[in-house]
């Protein structure tokens, strides 16, 4: 959801060079490469969109069996959330392997593991209200003003909102690149948040919560290196 570096976001040739058929290839060769590169990239598309909704699916049918052990409301509750931070993680990841694996086309996915992200994450939260509290909002404000887990989970969902409802084009150019790049440094915030989040409801085993801190220090860490080695 935030935005990619200058070196991501021009990923053309530079020189007026294009895919426009040469001397070289009469018959049209460019546009079919063209065409070959485009079926490519709506396979790789269809592969991560398939892999954003598989948990989701999973989930369901582990749902539907029976499967989600002795207490199942508390298992898809969590499951959900930790799936939404996961993918928040992943997200974040796409820019430094873009740029590692110099594959500057991966950050176009960005964006559609963005959105699966707020998907989990706003299910996490409806789960919780709806099948745990059975929409007892009363009791929601108690548990947001009293349990500090609950507070910072709330306020990360707040901030994730307007990320997700300006993540398309439009609101790019509605709002402008400058305005538009400033409020997805929300994520910035927004996944530290989601970590403190899963650390605190976690009673027992603070491993998990603990690798997910670790994976968002290396992520942070390497934005960090990458603005000082350019200045």
């Amino acid at each position: 959801m935030n935005r990619p570096p200058q070196s991501l976001r021009d990923s053309s040739p530079r020189g007026g060079a294009s895919n426009a058929p040469t001397r070289s290839s009469p018959s049209g060769g460019g546009g079919a490469k063209r065409r070959r590169g485009s079926a490519r990239d709506n396979l790789v598309y269809a592969a991560v969109w398939l892999a954003c909704a598989a948990p989701l699916a999973w989930l369901a049918f582990r749902a539907f069996t029976g499967d989600l052990g002795v207490n199942p409301i508390e298992t898809l509750v969590r499951q959900l959330g930790v799936w939404g931070l996961r993918l928040l993680l992943v997200g974040l990841a796409v820019t430094p392997a873009a740029v590692i694996l110099k594959k500057p086309r991966l950050v176009r996915f960005r964006r559609t593991i963005g959105l699966f992200a707020f998907a989990y994450v706003t299910l996490h939260l409806f789960s919780y209200i709806g099948v745990d509290l059975y929409f007892d909002f009363g009791q929601l404000v108690k548990d947001i003003l009293k349990r500090p887990f609950i507070t910072l989970g709330m306020a990360a969902f707040v901030m994730l909102v307007p990320l997700a409802v300006t993540s398309t084009n439009g609101w790019v150019i509605r709002m402008g690149r400058a305005a538009w790049s400033r409020l997805h440094w929300l994520i910035y915030v927004i996944v530290p948040l989601g970590v403190a989040h899963y650390y605190l409801l976690v009673k027992a085993d603070h491993r998990p919560p603990l690798v997910y801190a670790a994976i968002l220090a290396a992520l942070l860490g390497w934005r960090a290196w990458r603005k000082l080695a350019t200045r």
